[in-house]
């Protein structure tokens, strides 16, 4: 479709395959539905306990109502509210701590946050800088009280309004809705400023992470995982090698998955599960849109 290889896609991002959504009036609630029935099954939660339902995603199914209420709904938890956040790339990190916040407030037992995005119905697939790097994808997570040190241990969010222009989407809102000319234009696909968008994800990445550390009283060397954003093998790279930590430690899924956006952490954390033990301790970093950025330290429960 546009002008590239299947070489320069792997040597530039490390991409090898992409998942995409197919089908007549399928969007994201259909990936994120199997994701938290799968959840409650390993988790042996039942659907009725379920207290509230935080969905990070910026291709809801719709506008109106939150992608939120249609996975109350068809997973029937009967006695949640739910709510989206859009927070782009970051969305999953930033809806990982506000359901944090409800678990501790001592009123909230059981708090699933989901990520997951339908990239490709907002992907331009003639635009080379975008097709060839997001993917479809969805996960989950359950937080539940903890009194034993396991869980979030800290959590530092960021936002760079600088980044506004730089990665957005310009029409579908209430300042451009839609309309003949906006779609003839192309003005509802995903835009981004490549080269602006990977120093400025590098330098936040790297940055907030070596800011939690500090003030936690840590280094690289106390990380048994890194879970970064999967945007770009060579931020990956980038942003490990500036911590000093090697491949071995971090969470690769971006050969197989591409970037899913809000999905790629708990999409990781799903990948890698068998390979956690409790006690381990994560350090998670996401970079999106905005610019939305931050860093998470939790220590591994499962």
């Amino acid at each position: 479709m546009v002008d590239t290889s299947d070489e320069w896609i792997k040597t530039r991002t490390g991409i090898h395959e992409r998942r995409i959504l197919k089908g007549e009036g399928k969007g994201t609630s259909d990936m994120i539905v199997p994701a938290v029935n799968n959840l409650l099954n390993n988790s042996q939660v039942r659907p009725e306990e379920i207290d509230l339902v935080i969905v990070a995603t910026i291709t809801p199914d719709r506008m109106l109502p939150a992608t939120a209420m249609h996975v109350v709904k068809r997973c029937r938890l009967i006695n949640a509210f739910g709510f989206d956040i859009n927070a782009a790339c970051s969305g999953f990190l930033y809806g990982l701590e506000t359901a944090r916040r409800f678990v501790e407030s001592g009123s909230y037992k059981n708090v699933i946050i989901i990520g997951a995005d339908k990239m490709s119905s907002i992907i331009d697939y003639q635009d080379r800088n975008t097709c060839i790097i997001f993917g479809d994808g969805a996960g989950a997570a359950l937080l539940q009280p903890s009194t034993n040190g396991l869980g979030i241990q800290d959590a530092i969010l960021r936002a760079d309004s600088s980044g506004v222009e730089l990665l957005y989407q310009h029409a579908g809102g209430s300042a451009y809705p839609p309309n003949e000319e906006t779609v003839a234009n192309r003005e509802h696909f995903v835009y981004q400023d490549g080269k602006q968008v990977f120093k400025a994800a590098v330098q936040g990445m790297s940055g907030v992470c070596q800011d939690i550390l500090e003030r936690n009283g840590l280094t690289g060397d106390d990380i048994d995982w890194l879970v970064p954003h999967q945007a770009n093998i060579r931020i990956i790279d980038a942003t490990r090698e500036r911590m000093g930590l090697p491949r071995e430690k971090t969470m690769i899924n971006i050969h197989k998955y591409g970037n899913t956006t809000a999905g790629t952490l708990p999409l990781c954390l799903w990948g890698y599960k068998d390979q956690l033990k409790p006690g381990d301790r994560l350090l998670l970093t996401a970079f999106g849109g905005g610019f939305t950025y931050g860093a998470i330290i939790l220590t591994w429960g499962c």
